[in-house]
């Protein structure tokens, strides 16, 4: 069972996580959701079309401008305020890997914390267990916030991600953090090349059978990108399809931008694999 702020989710059941950037320059829409109406807007579609997690981020992943913890937070806290006051059965992420911006969001209604830079910053499992938030624990190789990869090399990626993942998994929890509120994410493009990040998927079963849910940031990335020769508008269908496989090997928790179209890619995997009835069944019966 997994439980995150007021929700459970079965073993079997998918979760969509949909970002919501408040950032000017985020890679993927440019700042679309900078300003606080059509952050909310994106907010009450995305939860309409089927996303129980909101990930709000004040920070972009890669390199750009400087942010101060200051200004992160001031991107990130009224807003979680303002979604906590109008969704208040949503579950509200914050993409942070600073503990002053993490006390800051929670004291201000937020769920849970995804250290999308696992764990660089060790107060942030201290902010999740003082609060009774979950903890995404991610893997990035090492890397410092906001940098891109360089020559990465691993003698074995998985095994790496779950060194890494298990071992941040079993701090959280040492520290007071629900275990049944944390999860595993391999961290894809985040301390690795495309081959890297293929593999990972390609052995996700392997985070899945430790117990510990499995959450997967695929969408629209540069391994995608690099994989199909797409630039950043022209990666959904490689991201549904590594969607499909990664619902396949067990992943439960999906950060995506394409909240309706990763519904279905979840539903129709879930039905294949019969966790989950068709919606509709008369075919050859009527």
């Amino acid at each position: 069972m997994l439980r995150l702020g007021r929700r459970e989710f079965a073993a079997h059941e998918p979760v969509i996580m949909a970002i919501v950037n408040r950032t000017p320059d985020s890679f993927y829409d440019q700042g679309a959701t900078f300003h606080d109406e059509p952050a909310l807007a994106r907010v009450e579609r995305a939860v309409a079309e089927g996303a129980a997690i909101i990930d709000v981020g004040g920070v972009k992943a890669g390199p750009g401008d400087e942010v101060s913890a200051e200004e992160e937070a001031r991107r990130t806290v009224g807003f979680v305020a303002e979604v906590r006051r109008r969704f208040p059965d949503v579950v509200i992420s914050v993409d942070t890997w600073r503990h002053e911006v993490g006390e800051a969001v929670c004291e201000a209604g937020a769920d849970l914390l995804n250290d999308a830079w696992g764990g660089v910053d060790p107060r942030l499992a201290e902010v999740a267990a003082r609060y009774g938030a979950g903890l995404v624990c991610t893997h990035a190789g090492g890397a410092e916030p906001r940098t891109r990869p360089h020559r990465v090399t691993y003698d074995d990626v998985m095994a790496d991600i779950l060194e890494v993942t298990l071992g941040l998994a079993e701090r959280a929890v040492s520290l007071g953090v629900p275990r049944e509120s944390v999860l595993i994410d391999p961290g894809h493009d985040f301390g690795k090349n495309t081959r890297h990040s293929l593999e990972a998927t390609r052995r996700l079963g392997e985070m899945v059978d430790t117990g510990w849910p499995v959450l997967v940031s695929l969408s629209n990335k540069d391994f995608v990108g690099e994989t199909l020769d797409k630039p950043v508008k022209e990666r959904v269908l490689g991201t549904l399809a590594t969607t499909a496989v990664s619902a396949w090997l067990g992943a439960q928790v999906y950060r995506v931008h394409e909240v309706a179209e990763t519904r279905q890619v979840l539903d129709m995997v879930a039905a294949i694999a019969g966790h989950r009835p068709p919606a509709v069944a008369r075919r050859g019966l009527a």
